[in-house]
């Protein structure tokens, strides 16, 4: 500012201070997280997810050691061996299919062995397919980006969009709605029945399979009213099993952890407790 000549306003820092600068310092807790991606070796393609968790570490006074696993590892090795000591495991978004059989068979160990997990974009669409094999036994259960003849397509496109031939352009972007169905661990974090987050995909939930994935416990507790689509499942019997459609990551900061990463972090220390 000095430099550049620009006027300032004084501005209070004791906030700032205490409750980010001081909970950086000194940590009262430290939990182990995975991040389960399929561009690990980019450093920067999950940056907005690696800030937010630090802001919910900040949030709950927590170190985050982070390990950054590639998920086309997961289909190779014993994904207990690899996710042993993790305190919570996070599988964020991407396209197309490589790793995402990893991104599955970490779900499966998470929701098994009850360890915290966040499901982002693609991964709330991993969580949908995982479930669908394992639990409902629809064993070929796929999304239709990944192999359009599956006898069970948990994941579509829209109808309105099965005769488009060229997809640009076509994606759900920006920010849309979402009601949030109350008494459920995602309404407990937001705090509020209609909030609103960003969007970068084109594929959703098959509503055709909405009732037999909830006989079974995996709830849609967020919704899109306009279209009726499914943006939060959740399994509300476990510590925490959380997965959305859009891009929590995106209105985070570090005084203002985003609440889902910030209850994600608070159920790792919980776990590891």
């Amino acid at each position: 500012l000095k430099l550049l000549n620009l006027k300032r306003k004084d501005k209070d820092l004791v906030n700032w201070k205490k409750d980010v600068v001081n909970n950086i310092l000194n940590p009262r807790h430290q939990v182990k997280i995975a991040i389960v991606g399929k561009y690990i070796q980019l450093q920067d393609a999950y940056k907005s997810i690696y800030e937010s968790l630090t802001h919910a570490g900040i949030a709950n006074k927590a170190k985050i050691e982070l390990l950054k696993i590639d998920a086309e590892t997961l289909e190779k090795q014993d994904p207990a061996k690899v996710l042993k000591d993790m305190d919570g495991i996070l599988v964020p978004g991407g396209f197309g299919y490589r790793g995402v059989e990893g991104k599955i068979n970490a779900i499966k160990y998470a929701r098994e062995n009850k360890i915290p997990l966040l499901g982002l974009c693609l991964g709330v669409q991993c969580v949908v397919i995982e479930f669908a094999r394992n639990v409902l036994g629809f064993k070929d259960a796929n999304s239709t980006e990944f192999n359009k003849k599956t006898r069970h397509p948990v994941i579509s496109l829209l109808e309105e969009q099965k005769k488009i031939k060229d997809l640009g352009g076509t994606m759900r972007l920006g920010s849309y709605p979402c009601r949030i169905k109350p008494s459920t661990k995602t309404y407990a974090a937001y705090k509020k029945s209609i909030i609103s987050e960003r969007h970068r995909h084109r594929y959703e939930f098959n509503n055709k399979y909405r009732n037999i994935f909830q006989k079974y416990g995996l709830n849609f507790v967020g919704i899109y009213p306009k279209k009726n689509l499914v943006e939060i499942v959740e399994i509300t019997t476990h510590p925490f099993f959380v997965a959305v459609q859009f891009h929590p990551e995106f209105q985070s900061k570090p005084d203002c952890a985003h609440p889902l990463f910030r209850d994600f972090v608070k159920a790792a220390i919980t776990i590891k407790k």
